[in-house]
């Protein structure tokens, strides 16, 4: 990211993390270093807010500053009082924030381990996802067979790269167990 960064000293550099709080290392330490650094955050993910539609961006004051200007005229994004108390409360429930983030990365460690067990490569993730797939196998065809008994995998034809990849939301654990025995069903069913 540094030099990514002394490579684009003219430029904004954004950095999304909103799955940093999954596993990930954030840069928001090197914003005091950077002043062309934001790095934005949602609290759609780890704070499980996805229908309010809540963020906010970290970076030098005056980056913060021309950033308010351009929202104040070009607003279309307002946040209702009822998105503000939620995003507040979310943001004040640390210990709730932190238990959350814990049982997902948990949760996540345990479906790796048994779509591995299957048979499935799994790609290294620190996101609330996994990308995954069985190896001669469409991921499609996958898909459209977990989707029969109403379990929704992602599954992208392009990027060819990934073409063969499920991504893989990483749900309940009751949630993981139905898609693991789901997909040992279809996987010994050839």
């Amino acid at each position: 990211m540094e030099r990514l960064l002394q490579a684009n000293r003219d430029s904004v550099v954004v950095i999304d993390e909103a799955y940093v709080d999954f596993g990930g290392e954030s840069v928001v330490p090197l914003v005091r270093q950077y002043p062309q650094l934001l790095v934005t955050h949602t609290l759609s993910k780890s704070r499980a807010l996805a229908g309010l539609r809540v963020g906010y961006a970290i970076g030098h004051p005056d980056l913060i500053e021309a950033l308010n200007r351009v929202k104040d005229s070009f607003n279309s994004y307002p946040l209702d009082r009822f998105a503000q108390a939620g995003a507040t409360a979310a943001m004040e429930d640390e210990e709730y924030f932190r238990a959350m983030c814990l049982k997902v990365v948990a949760t996540r460690e345990k479906l790796v381990s048994d779509l591995q067990g299957l048979g499935l490569e799994v790609l290294p993730s620190v996101a609330n996802f996994v990308f995954a797939r069985l190896p001669g196998r469409d991921g499609a065809d996958i898909a459209a067979k977990l989707r029969e008994r109403s379990i929704i995998v992602r599954h992208f034809r392009a990027p060819e790269r990934i073409a063969g990849f499920m991504r893989i939301t990483v749900g309940t654990d009751e949630q993981c167990a139905g898609l693991i025995e789901a997909l040992r069903d279809i996987v010994s069913a050839g």
